[in-house]
């Protein structure tokens, strides 16, 4: 139910929107700016500079964005008086390449392999300092290899729908040998949503935050995510293999069932399913 009615208000609101309220840019002091806005009781933070390719080039943007932005976040959450729960985004690429699949929460994380998977550990362990030092109840979830409607255009669904209708050739990096969970983001919203609707406890002995991993619990080839892609378009992909790219990894695979525990997250759509329904929005939008 969430996530239908999230996409259909993103979808009536244009590609511009974000589901939900936006707040401006907060210049401070906090305190004045939260008494201000004192009826805020959750806040889910999904703003970041994503991409792992990005960071290698641009890694200055990161720093602004991802670690004095979450900065702010943070400061801005503990001075709302009636702040319940705070949840972010985090990312798969924390993990780095040498975890074991699949990815468990219960891992140490500490061996990132590209400077924006280091920026989004770093938001998991300042999120827990604050849970410490001010009871702030936080939430952060390791996003999956997001794709659907309204997805990033920097993202391999929408790079190659994007060459495959255009009749362009696929990059594919370390020769297609790669695996990926990908993850519906009508499955994402929708465990979005249970987390926020469900704050952490805030026991004498640990901290109130907890992470979850947020995806499919299922390993595709990548070769495999492309044959559905031709299938959905219509059309055979054109591809040139590549060796594997700085800050990447071979495979990702969540391991789900902290999150199916506590909140009941169940994953329904496959790529099946998915990246037909990303095709035909695709054409939608672009009017093909």
């Amino acid at each position: 139910m969430y996530a239908i009615q999230v996409e259909e208000n993103r979808s009536r609101a244009g590609a511009g929107a974000t589901a939900g309220r936006c707040l401006p840019p907060v210049p401070g002091p906090f305190p004045s700016f939260a008494a201000r806005h004192r009826n805020i009781r959750r806040i889910a933070h999904l703003a970041a500079q994503a991409g792992v390719r990005y960071s290698i080039d641009h890694p200055r943007s990161y720093i602004h964005s991802n670690l004095d932005g979450f900065l702010e976040v943070l400061e801005l959450a503990r001075h709302l008086p009636g702040c319940e729960h705070l949840v972010y985004a985090s990312s798969s690429s924390v993990y780095g390449a040498a975890s074991a699949v699949p990815f468990s929460v219960e891992e140490r994380c500490d061996t990132p392999v590209s400077l924006y998977a280091a920026t989004k550990r770093s938001n998991e362990l300042m999120a827990y300092t604050y849970s410490h030092l001010y009871r702030l109840r936080a939430t952060g979830l390791r996003y999956f290899t997001v794709y659907g409607p309204w997805g990033r255009p920097d993202m391999a669904p929408y790079l190659f729908t994007d060459a495959v209708l255009h009749g362009r050739k696929l990059r594919v990096f370390n020769h297609g040998d790669m695996r990926r969970d990908f993850t519906y983001v009508a499955d994402i919203v929708a465990g979005t949503v249970a987390a926020l609707d469900h704050p952490p406890e805030d026991g004498d002995a640990t901290p109130p935050h907890r992470l979850y991993n947020l995806g499919n619990h299922k390993s595709e080839q990548l070769l495999d995510f492309i044959g559905a892609i031709e299938r959905a378009c219509n059309r055979k992909a054109e591809l040139v293999l590549e060796p594997m790219q700085p800050g990447d990894v071979q495979e990702t695979f969540a391991d789900i069932t902290p999150i199916q525990h506590d909140l009941g997250y169940q994953p329904t759509t496959t790529i099946a399913e998915g990246v037909p329904r990303f095709v035909a929005w695709y054409r939608q939008y672009y009017g093909m």
